[in-house]
């Protein structure tokens, strides 16, 4: 599997590039599948389901499966926070996979940036961000595309991946 990021700071863009991304590139007739890091704490389960029950009992994994989806839940109590690459090992396979988050992994990335935000470029600083995608102008040593330029922003990547 191909493996593309999608990096910036709260408020630049990310989920939203993301979003478009996918709906882009599968429309080329090509499989992808996401992998989101939170920096948070969060819950997919709803108190009071059964799935819920099961997990606060304490099963360790609960999967929740019907004939239009299966989502499987991994409590990891004490242990460590997984690494993208244990992450990736789970998924099916597919022809890209986009991350966002995970800033500090190795792989490349393209960089969501909103000047409004007032944030520094991560990019400045890590060569893994090979493109930024903003809404204002930049100087910085690598291509720069319009943050809603979509079809360029996946022609960037596909072509940097090999497809």
């Amino acid at each position: 599997m191909k493996l593309y990021g999608v990096v910036g700071w709260k408020n630049a863009g990310k989920t939203g590039l993301m979003e478009r991304l996918v709906t882009e590139i599968t429309g080329r007739g090509l499989s992808v599948s996401t992998v989101k890091h939170a920096h948070h704490v969060f819950d997919v389960d709803q108190p009071g389901k059964d799935s819920y029950r099961h997990r606060e009992a304490g099963a360790t994994e609960v999967l929740l499966a019907s004939r239009k989806r299966f989502a499987l839940m991994h409590e990891l109590r004490a242990a460590e926070e997984p690494t993208l690459d244990m992450l990736l090992a789970k998924l099916s396979p597919v022809d890209l996979v986009l991350v966002e988050g995970y800033k500090r992994d190795v792989h490349p990335k393209i960089e969501a940036f909103r000047a409004v935000t007032k944030n520094p470029l991560i990019a400045s600083e890590d060569p893994t961000v090979k493109a930024v995608a903003s809404d204002s102008p930049i100087e910085i040593d690598r291509p720069v595309f319009e943050l809603d330029d979509t079809v360029a922003i996946a022609d960037f990547i596909l072509a940097e991946v090999g497809m």
